[in-house]
């Protein structure tokens, strides 16, 4: 049965190091990114609210690497204008879900992947706040070993739904 494993970010380099792990394991395809597009560009506006925990999110320049980098998320990924929280890019399976649930927003696009409602809020409330979600669908004997490295990078909010 398939499960899927989230985790948030505050720090791209983070994001980025996690998903490079996650490939090197043999998770590929069924990697997921979402983040608001100044974020994934390596911009923050004035108006995007305060840092994540004192860790700068991004630095102002856009860094090569794991997909491109973040940065390259915007260019090989999907744009989406999600209401109550404005641009989004979002790269892998769940770029397929949002597109289809853009009036559901983020969460809704979780829910149809099975995660209870109120945890989908929880998350898009996240990304709203600036952070970057990182989701892996997968087998439900290989979610313990992506949920590790999403803890051993930094993830917050780790969860298997």
């Amino acid at each position: 049965m398939a499960k899927t494993v989230l985790g948030t970010f505050s720090a791209k380099e983070s994001a980025e190091r996690a998903v490079a792990e996650l490939r090197s394991r043999g998770f590929d395809r069924e990697i997921s990114m979402v983040a608001k597009e100044d974020v994934a560009r390596g911009e923050r506006r004035a108006d995007a609210g305060p840092m994540m925990g004192g860790d700068p999110v991004v630095d102002g320049t856009a860094t090569g690497g794991v997909l491109g980098g973040l940065a390259g998320l915007v260019a090989g990924a999907g744009a989406l204008a999600i209401p109550g929280i404005g641009p989004i890019v979002a790269a892998g399976p769940i770029a397929g879900l949002l597109s289809g649930a853009a009036t559901g927003g983020i969460a809704g696009g979780l829910i149809d992947w099975g995660i209870p409602a109120e945890r989908g809020r929880y998350y898009e409330e996240k990304v709203k706040q600036g952070n970057i979600l990182v989701s892996v669908r997968c087998d439900d004997n290989k979610a313990n070993d992506a949920a590790a490295v999403l803890r051993q990078f930094g993830g917050q909010d780790v969860e298997t739904h």
